[in-house]
């Protein structure tokens, strides 16, 4: 069996490092035909930090197919690698293309394998949003559609894939590949130092640390319609300014789009010059789980970080007005509280989130065992 497995954009890598190694797994057991596995990066994600950085700190070999479709347009994104991946396709001839999550990658690999008639395989399938405004819904609706075999991380998931009609066979409910990197990596995490890591990241490395870093939250946020508008972003920095800060250090390893927004709106100088915050580079896997671990809070609109979240225990208030992953939400038992870009609701369950003690909550299959039953419903996988 010929498996071509596809990684574009971070978010990627945490997802199909466990994939790679369930392969690798099972070509070192005696008596089994050899899976032979190619893997491809589009290069969505293309610089050092963003890309490179996470291949070597998750143990991913080094891809052996670079696309090298780089930045641009949802269309030129997808257009360029349909493209360029058409040629891989045809001259590979794989038995499965696999795809993972919801990056623009995921659809146009997805969509050019169906043409050349190769079975797909969609790992983290069955995730909804709702909102049609997120580009990662038409991803994830389209890829769902066309795949053969869609592989869920909770039931919520598998609920959502039935009540669209997909036939019963193609679903496997398989847990969260997300959990096995988290528990590979826990160890490593737990033994690095928070001040260690903040220094080797300091966006300014002429900034003075506190002695001791003591309490403090996490700030990720990179998404468009909290970072593209002024009169959503301006509010949200002044509070975190104004009342995060004066409460905790607040720990912001800065995604680039968002510097952009911040130096674009005037905003960068006072964010840059505040003593109670720590800005930081885009960290690897393990500073971010590190720093996750001793956080007395989370405030993402990350997807990933809302599953970490639940895992850990780490209150998390989700900068989003709905999400893809509401295993993660308190409602379902999870860490995460819905706040949307809305200062007065984020100000209203920051101030909840002080009086909260962690809890860790571990949904269904969340075991660290998923990729091996990915693997496994691929190889058992029988056409109907």
């Amino acid at each position: 069996m010929k498996i071509i497995s596809v990684v574009g954009a971070r978010p990627n890598f945490m997802k199909i490092a466990p994939f790679v190694h369930a392969v690798e797994a099972y070509n070192r057991q005696s008596g089994r035909e050899k899976i032979e596995h190619i893997l491809v990066h589009t290069g969505q994600h293309y610089d050092d930090r963003m890309s490179k950085v996470f291949f070597e700190s998750l143990g991913i070999p080094e891809a052996d197919i670079h696309l090298n479709v780089g930045s641009g347009s949802h269309a030129q994104q997808v257009g360029n690698t349909m493209m360029a991946f058409e040629k891989v396709i045809q001259e590979e001839q794989p038995d499965w293309v696999v795809v993972v999550g919801d990056v623009n990658a995921t659809l146009a690999c997805s969509v050019t394998a169906k043409k050349e008639h190769i079975k797909v395989c969609h790992i983290e399938a069955g995730l909804r949003s709702g909102d049609m405004d997120m580009p990662e819904e038409i991803n994830r609706l389209v890829t769902d559609r066309l795949s053969d075999l869609l592989l869920t991380p909770d039931l919520l998931s598998t609920e959502n894939l039935r009540h669209e009609g997909v036939a019963e066979e193609k679903i496997r409910f398989v847990g969260n590949v997300m959990i096995d990197t988290l528990e590979a990596h826990r160890e490593k995490a737990e033994a690095m130092q928070i001040e260690t890591i903040l220094q080797e990241n300091l966006l300014d490395p002429s900034q003075k640390l506190p002695g001791h870093i003591g309490e403090y939250s996490v700030l990720t946020m990179h998404r468009p319609s909290n970072v593209d508008k002024k009169e959503v972003l301006e509010p949200i920095v002044n509070f975190l300014l104004d009342e995060v800060c004066e409460k905790e250090l607040l720990i912001w390893p800065i995604h680039p789009r968002t510097r952009k927004q911040l130096e674009r709106f005037g905003l960068w100088e006072k964010v840059s010059k505040h003593s109670g915050i720590i800005l930081l580079h885009p960290v690897n896997y393990h500073e971010m789980l590190k720093l996750n671990m001793s956080a007395t809070s989370m405030l993402t609109d990350s997807g990933g970080l809302q599953e970490e979240c639940c895992v850990l225990g780490t209150p998390c208030l989700t900068l989003r007005w709905n999400t893809e992953r509401p295993i993660t939400l308190k409602e379902h038992g999870g860490a995460s509280t819905l706040v949307g870009n809305n200062v007065a609701a984020i100000r209203e369950a920051y101030q909840k989130v002080s009086k909260t003690v962690r809890k860790p909550q571990r949904p269904e299959l969340w075991d660290g065992k998923a990729a091996k039953r990915c693997l496994e419903a691929l190889l058992e996988y029988t056409p109907q």
